[in-house]
């Protein structure tokens, strides 16, 4: 199978048509809130507390969400979840419909939102390698991160747009996005759902972290980018940096969140046609230093073009790091294990967008914005190099090919 035909296989073709609407729609979604809060509360506090409210339900639902995801139909979990944040969206724009001014709504339905996404994110990644042949699942996972990279493009922008028309039109069309992906999930087939041999016990519910701490490859790659995301969450602060020091409005804030996504997605169309054969390990740590230097750049820019450079490189690094451990994890780890696996993956990484934007906030709250994005790309390069002798099997490792 050449890595184009990846895209031609009907089923792929529906779960990366389903991650590319609901990523649009959560970053339409994202876009709007932080928007909208920001303009209600003119407060950097209130931004992290909107990362808080997704994170929380994240972190306390991880070891279930993998279970879940291991014992039933991924499918229909990732169908039910979207369908959730589609009716989420919806209650959005009856908020802004009635003309809310109240952020505690908005905090509750962002808390729903992580909730959801945190059964959704790990029965997605689960699902993909059923989708593939073990040989093609790096240009899978390649394909597969463009999509979210596409969204990243394609929902900021829409959002700015659609926020400028108002709240009311932006939330409806995230409502209509999260259930057309709904739909698309739900019309996968595959042969066989995939089923938890493993009883339901205690062991088994923490069976996943004990699967990672034994393959140090994993555990450094899951960690690393713990770190990377955590403390680089300059994007937290783009409505400070539009509004405060950059001087433009939504549409403009939708095109500084769409240009780390602009970056990643020509890196990861880039990796699945020329996948990393060797070195793989190095490449990784080298994408996360010069994704510290991009935030660095980023946070002593006032001017917005160089803004977008810096966002785009910032993006276009963090990709590498991305291909490599999505493969990583999911050639390491057997079919039976990988939805208990995938909701530790995203706990670590996913929830880490919405702790690192909490961080993010609350270091703006302290120091300033720009401080607070300085820290985080030093502490990212000091993490990378760090991280490098802590895990040398990582830095050793060489290729990806399964």
């Amino acid at each position: 199978m050449a890595p184009d035909s990846v895209m031609r296989h009907r089923p792929f073709a529906l779960f990366w048509s389903a991650r590319v609407m609901s990523s649009v729609a959560f970053q339409m979604m994202s876009v709007a809130i932080g928007w909208q809060v920001y303009s209600i509360t003119h407060s950097a506090y209130a931004l992290g507390l909107v990362g808080l409210a997704q994170f929380l339900p994240m972190f306390v639902l991880t070891l279930v969400v993998g279970h879940v995801a291991d014992r039933y139909d991924r499918r229909v979990i990732a169908y039910v979840c979207q369908s959730i944040e589609g009716v989420a969206a919806l209650v959005l724009c009856l908020g802004a419909w009635h003309g809310w001014h109240d952020v505690a709504p908005i905090y509750a339905i962002a808390a729903i939102t992580g909730a959801a996404r945190a059964f959704e994110s790990p029965s997605m990644a689960a699902l993909l390698p059923n989708l593939v042949a073990r040989n093609q699942l790096q240009h899978a996972s390649a394909w597969s991160t463009s999509a979210n990279q596409t969204a990243q493009i394609l929902g900021p922008a829409m959002g700015g747009v659609l926020y400028g028309l108002g709240t009311l039109t932006v939330y409806g069309a995230v409502s209509v996005a999260f259930l057309v992906a709904a739909c698309a999930v739900a019309a996968i087939r595959i042969d066989e759902a995939v089923r938890m041999r493993a009883p339901l016990s205690f062991e088994a519910l923490f069976s996943g972290i004990g699967f990672i701490r034994s393959k140090p490859v994993i555990l450094g790659a899951l960690s690393l980018d713990l770190f990377a995301v955590l403390l680089g969450g300059a994007t937290a602060l783009l409505p400070v940096y539009a509004h405060d020091i950059l001087h433009t409005g939504p549409w403009g804030l939708g095109i500084l969140r769409a240009a780390p996504a602009a970056g990643a997605l020509a890196g990861s169309i880039w990796l699945a046609h020329f996948p990393l054969r060797q070195r793989a390990g190095t490449a990784l740590f080298g994408g996360v230093v010069a994704f510290g230097i991009a935030t660095i750049v980023f946070g002593l820019s006032h001017n917005i073009y160089v803004s977008l450079v810096a966002l785009a490189a910032l993006g276009a690094s963090d990709v590498i790091s991305v291909v490599v451990r999505m493969s990583l994890v999911q050639l390491q780890t057997p079919d039976e294990m990988r939805g208990r696996v995938g909701a530790i993956n995203s706990l670590f990484i996913g929830t880490s967008n919405q702790l690192g934007e909490f961080e993010s906030g609350m270091t703006a709250g302290l120091f300033g914005a720009v401080p607070a994005v300085l820290i985080g790309g030093v502490g990212t390069i000091i993490v990378a190099l760090f991280w490098m002798r802590l895990f040398p099997a990582l830095r050793a490792t060489k290729s990806l090919e399964g």
